[in-house]
């Protein structure tokens, strides 16, 4: 096939994402110097449409940003009112005193907030300032300078056939071309996952993990509503084996956050996330109070739990990661969008620095320094020991052992346990079907639980058919060969969007399907899939989910 040409445009930095680390690297590269030039480029059909999060919001990332961000009308104003946690059981709930709680895991002085709307308020403050944001910009390729360092990305290339040739409507697309360009995809992005093998970004670090994050909205009954309350749970229905737990944040307008995140480190392949969550609707404490209210939004994606032993380098020649496509969740306080402006700040700092003596595609040193050594580090650095002691001894055991380490550095300042390490990545922790029991779980009413289909629905997604499968098998046999009779095919499970189905016809072979018009882009696949078979890419820009207030 000939060479494709190409329109290119030179930016000084071009940012991919605008989540809230992207979109605070752009205000921050304007606040410095206005002269820049910096573009946005956003898959999602516009800013805020793939943004899915808790979520209960630490400002501190915030007002380094913008401190008059309430002058100037950011969508955050419901702080939060009652912070508490339950220890569930099948039938009841033992709550945990505040008291017990180390002090990074308070709540109050944080807001409960939708973070679609609060990056679309943030889009608006960066456009203000001469930023250039394209939604429904994909971001398929990165592109290199002679010297091996990145320079700028390939966006909104659209009308591929299936097969990949270009189609009669085909658009090439665009070069955007930077002297940086900074990675701000979110968890497991696929770019970031090209430069952090071509850069071996994460030789000193520890395997990445990942929890699958699954939420819905519910408008509830005006007499149950509690504005400002903020409720974590764990135990029931995971167990004490299973690493996660769920959350319920009471917003304005009755609405209430309802979510479940299961730790992706689970052994049991049958174990099926998406109707553990369902499942937990029907807890006494939680159906109360959903009874009489409606579902109004749904929608999944994994979020980062490595610790800051997890985050690899995070600059690169010609660039950076930034929030949490570099896993920047401290994981027991279930909050990322701090750090992750955090992030957005000093790699515009760094960037600047560079700029202003000259220098292009180089390594940004100063911004791996100022994220381990500043807000970042020091935020991450209490917890690190949480996720490797669930997944060691059990959430019960880890509980205790983690509470224990975060009061000791909160009184001392170092752990007693040092660093400690993970031992596998989340693919594998996957055991053998044959070793664990299948899970029977009980069929959704409609009323409070929903099949996995018609709850997708609620996300909005929606994906042009004729064009490249965005989910590429590297051996398309090997969920037949070997996923279905070593594992049970866990892909059927484990995907909250129903992208994969076994087809087994009397007389026939099964087939593996993927449907991928459903998917919602939670990236699940590309972590759990036991023989790491799957990678997620990016299909056409504007399509996926369409999330209005997540």
């Amino acid at each position: 096939m000939a060479e494709i040409e190409r329109e290119a445009m030179d930016m000084d930095v071009v940012i991919v994402g605008a989540g809230p680390a992207g979109l605070s690297a752009a205000i921050r590269l304007k606040q410095l110097d206005s002269d820049l030039n910096v573009v946005v480029l956003e898959k999602g059909s516009e800013v805020g449409a793939h943004i899915l999060s808790g979520a209960v919001l630490d400002t501190s990332g915030l007002d380094a940003l913008m401190p008059d961000w309430a002058q100037k009308g950011a969508p955050i104003s419901v702080p939060v009112k009652r912070d508490q946690f339950y220890m569930l059981g099948a039938g009841g709930g033992l709550r945990i005193p505040n008291f017990l709680m180390p002090p990074l895991m308070t709540n109050h002085g944080k807001y409960i907030v939708s973070m679609g709307n609060v990056c679309r308020w943030m889009a608006e403050q960066a456009e203000a300032l001469g930023v250039e944001i394209y939604p429904g910009m994909a971001c398929s390729e990165l592109l290199y300078r002679e010297d091996g360092s990145v320079r700028g990305v390939v966006a909104g290339e659209f009308g591929k056939n299936p097969d990949g040739t270009p189609g009669d409507a085909y658009e090439p697309g665009m070069e955007l071309n930077g002297k940086y360009v900074f990675l701000s995809e979110g968890a497991r992005g696929s770019l970031s996952k090209q430069v952090i093998g071509k850069f071996g970004l994460d030789k000193e670090a520890d395997h990445s993990k990942f929890g699958l994050g699954m939420k819905e909205i519910w408008e509830v009954k005006p007499e149950k509503h509690r504005e400002g309350t903020v409720t974590h749970t764990m135990g029931w229905p995971l167990g004490w084996k299973n690493g996660g737990g769920s959350f319920l944040y009471h917003l304005e307008n009755n609405q209430v956050y309802v979510g479940l995140i299961v730790d992706l480190s689970y052994k049991n392949p049958h174990l099926y996330p998406y109707m553990e969550f369902q499942r937990l609707k029907h807890h006494p404490m939680i159906a109360e109070l959903l009874e009489g209210g409606k579902r109004v939004a749904y929608g999944a994606r994994v979020v980062t739990k490595g610790g800051i032993q997890s985050v690899p380098d995070v600059a690169f020649p010609g660039g950076a990661l930034l929030g949490c496509t570099a896993g920047l969740v401290n994981l027991p306080r279930i909050k990322g969008n701090h750090n992750a402006m955090h992030s957005g700040m000093q790699a515009a700092e760094a960037a600047v620095e560079a700029i202003k003596a000259d220098r292009e595609g180089d390594t940004l040193e100063a911004y791996d320094s100022a994220l381990r050594e500043g807000p970042v580090g020091k935020d991450l650095k209490p917890v690190r020991n949480v996720a490797p002691m669930n997944g060691r001894w059990g959430m019960l055991a880890g509980l205790a052992m983690g509470g224990f380490d975060m009061w000791f550095q909160t009184i001392f300042r170092f752990s007693l346990f040092g660093t400690m390490k993970h031992g596998k990545d989340d693919a594998q922790a996957t055991g053998k079907a044959a070793d664990y029991p299948i899970i029977t779980y009980p069929k959704p009413d409609g009323k409070l639980s929903f099949d996995r289909l018609t709850n997708v629905s609620f996300a909005a997604t929606n994906h042009e058919e004729q064009q490249p499968c965005h989910l590429q098998l590297a051996d398309p046999d090997l969920p037949i060969r070997v996923n279905l009779p070593e594992y049970a095919e866990p892909a059927q499970r484990y995907c909250p969007a129903g992208v994969y189905e076994v087809i087994e016809e009397e007389g026939k072979e099964a087939r593996f399907v993927i449907n991928f018009q459903n998917c919602v882009h939670c990236k699940t696949c590309d972590i759990k899939d036991p023989t790491s078979n799957i990678t997620w890419n990016v299909p056409q820009g504007g399509e996926g989910p369409n999330y209005p207030n997540m």
